[in-house]
């Protein structure tokens, strides 16, 4: 443990930040999942809102440094990718 009084109150909100982040990483690994599930399911309109609301969340966790943006890129192109699938 830190003696420091910055450091301490560094490592509260360190602590904070990782589990902020991680909800945030789990929600968007969900998001993607529910557009694989439409896709499966073989619904076109399900699968594309499904996919818009993915991008959204993906685009919001690049812009705040969640995940890289190039990462955001490659995850939405990928979603995009199995709803063109059904059209």
């Amino acid at each position: 443990m830190a003696n420091i009084k910055s450091q301490k109150k560094r490592i509260k909100t360190a602590e904070k930040a990782r589990i902020r982040n991680k909800a945030v990483r789990s929600e968007l690994k969900t998001a993607v999942k529910h557009v694989r599930e439409a896709v499966e399911a073989g619904d076109a309109q399900l699968a594309q809102e499904k996919c818009n609301k993915a991008c959204r969340l993906l685009d919001k966790a690049a812009s705040k440094g969640i995940i890289h943006k190039n990462q955001a890129a490659e995850r939405k192109s990928g979603c995009q990718k199995l709803v063109n699938t059904l059209s």
